[in-house]
């Protein structure tokens, strides 16, 4: 399973959706996708989300083994 801290840094940065997709490139509603599960990014978008953040991808989605 493929976890994300991206709604908690978004908040804590102030940012709504609407700009962090038009940051990175995709719509609002893939941004939403992305902070309740629904989606899990392809690796480019994780990319760019991640050096967006300032973070790694590795800080940005927590991987847990089933």
């Amino acid at each position: 399973e493929l976890g994300n801290q991206i709604k908690a840094i978004g908040a804590a940065l102030s940012l709504s959706q609407e700009e962090l997709a038009q940051a990175v490139g995709v719509s609002r509603q893939t941004i939403t996708s992305l902070e309740v599960g629904k989606y899990t990014a392809s690796l480019p978008l994780a990319f760019k989300l991640a050096r967006y953040f300032g973070c790694s991808i590795e800080d940005l989605f927590l991987f847990e083994e089933e």
